[in-house]
């Protein structure tokens, strides 16, 4: 934790954003253990149902599509989007109160909600790093590994990442996910460069 006089310096928003797929809670989890970087993830709000082994407060808020909506109406997001049927939102209090904290905070978010971010941004405390796959090929292999999505959700998924692809120069930096954990390396180096 790093002190300014007295005062605690906020810390770095990390909008980590790709393709669905790609391996971005993967990856995620593997530079989150790195205890030198003080990180804290930033739980996301969806209206999807959980996937097996996942936690309510810890890898999401499970929540109503009708309790979302009123937060939308209620101007708490500091994103949110619309994506394969279901919600995703970032809560700009929880984000806010982390990074008063002093922690560098880690948004992992599709394209959808990290355009809205990234439209918001001054650049000073906030990096953002696009994680790509080796191929189309491969991004295919691990969403049909998943075994949790109809094929007709696959084919959507891929037809999307295609788009969101393209997407990648808006971003400060893009990183290959080739194995999560020279992908994570090189995106503790990005973060480490960025707190100097």
């Amino acid at each position: 934790m790093k002190l300014k006089g007295n005062l605690m310096k906020k810390g770095l928003l990390i909008i980590i954003s790709g393709p669905s797929g790609v391996g971005k809670g993967t990856v995620r989890s593997y530079i989150m253990d790195d205890i030198s970087l003080n990180l804290a993830f930033s739980v996301s709000c969806t209206t999807r149902a959980p996937r097996e082994g996942e936690v309510d407060g810890r890898d999401y808020f499970f929540i109503s599509k009708e309790e979302f909506e009123q937060k939308i109406k209620e101007d708490r997001f500091l994103e949110h989007a619309y994506f394969c049927g279901n919600y995703y939102g970032t809560l700009n209090d929880y984000v806010e109160k982390l990074r008063n904290e002093g922690k560098n905070v880690i948004v992992e978010i599709e394209t959808q909600g990290a355009r809205q971010i990234l439209a918001k941004l001054n650049g000073d405390d906030e990096i953002s790093i696009f994680i790509i796959p080796p191929s189309l090929e491969e991004l295919e292999r691990r969403i049909r590994g998943r075994k949790t999505e109809t094929e007709e959700k696959i084919k959507e998924r891929l037809a999307k990442a295609e788009e969101e692809l393209k997407l990648a120069p808006l971003y400060d930096y893009v990183v290959q996910n080739v194995t999560p954990k020279t992908c994570g390396e090189e995106i503790k180096q990005i973060i480490k460069n960025k707190l100097k």
